[in-house]
């Protein structure tokens, strides 16, 4: 139990682990899917191929799109994009970065699809079983059969309950022959993409690591705000609803007087605080404008430049940074009297 509290305590600690995650789970989830699927080929000569090859391509699509969606960047990444100018520019390197970074980990479980679906060679041999070289390994020549019956009977190659071609070509054979093919396709796939992870690892800090370092931190940057951003709407939500709930009972509380009820009042210790949370905006129209101003203008990435919000955005646009001066070094001077 503690290795894996320790493994969910790493997975949480930021947003790549989680995402890494995410898609190492789905990449154990494909294998156990693939594992559990019961493969069925119709073995009909126009249908083979679109089964096979539907089933080698249509369910890593699926897990790609899964990918993107189980992503949580993907909204950050659309809002970024779409988001107007505003006080702050847009950078294309970061959202590349971005858009990168989740296409990379979308990728792992498909990529593991495709390297089980071809190691089993199941969707290879229903999908090419007409392509099957009969003049090499069967024996074509005392069947005087046409090219339409040649098809249907290699189609059969799958199913060996209903395959009747023994005498064509042999159905161990086939099979054995369209599985060498699959899995020689699937260890070059999987040594194509080993090799493409490994080009990507070492070869980009050797041209780009300064724009790399920059992208990954100002992507880094964009998921904290927008985490810190929600946690302060949070909390200002709790507190107004705290305000506006206090209010109620108050006014509750008069009429209740009033109707000559007394009854016991006592300030809440803790109206005053949740009063300061609310920093100045105490109606919906000003929150309103508030989340406006926030999505149509964000405030400039520099700390020292006066980022003050007012009705239209944030003032300060186009004025020098202000340094706060020296402190001044004071003299005392001494005079004796002789």
């Amino acid at each position: 139990m503690d290795k894996f509290r320790m493994i969910f305590q790493f997975f949480q600690s930021n947003q790549e682990s989680f995402m890494n995650g995410i898609c190492g789970i789905m990449a154990l989830a494909s294998t156990q899917m693939y594992s559990a699927f019961d493969f069925n080929c119709p073995c009909l000569p126009h249908y083979n191929l679109a089964y096979g090859l539907g089933i080698l391509l249509v369910p890593p699509f699926i897990l790609f799109l899964l990918g993107f969606v189980l992503n949580n960047n993907i909204s950050m990444l659309a809002e970024e994009w779409r988001r107007p100018q505003g006080q702050r520019g847009k950078d294309p390197a970061v959202l590349r970065y971005m858009f990168c970074s989740m296409a990379q980990r979308a990728m792992i479980a498909p990529a593991v699809w495709v390297s089980v679906t071809l190691l089993d060679g199941k969707c290879i041999t229903c999908a090419f079983c007409t392509s099957v070289p009969v003049e090499s390994l069967g024996n074509v020549s005392h069947l005087h059969l046409s090219q339409g019956d040649i098809q249907r009977v290699l189609a059969r190659i799958p199913c060996k309950e209903i395959y009747n071609g023994q005498q064509l070509i042999a159905n161990e054979v086939a099979i054995r022959y369209l599985c060498c093919i699959s899995q020689a396709l699937g260890w070059c796939f999987v040594l194509l993409m080993t090799t493409l992870a490994f080009l990507v690892r070492s070869l980009r800090p050797c041209f780009s690591q300064a724009a790399f370092l920059k992208s990954r931190y100002w992507s880094h940057y964009i998921d904290i705000e927008r985490k810190l951003f929600d946690e302060t709407c949070a909390e200002h939500a709790r507190s107004f609803a705290k305000v506006c709930i206090q209010q109620f009972f108050e006014g509750m509380s008069t009429d209740l007087v009033a109707a000559r009820c007394h009854l016991p009042r006592k300030a809440p210790a803790d109206a005053g605080e949740a009063a300061e949370k609310l920093l100045g905006i105490t109606d919906q129209g000003t929150m309103n404008m508030a989340l406006k101003s926030w999505h149509r203008c964000k405030p400039p990435l520099d700390l020292h430049s006066p980022a003050l919000p007012t009705g239209n955005g944030w003032a300060g646009e186009g004025q020098p940074p202000t340094h706060s001066s020296a402190p001044r070094r004071e003299t005392a001077a001494y005079y004796s009297w002789v």
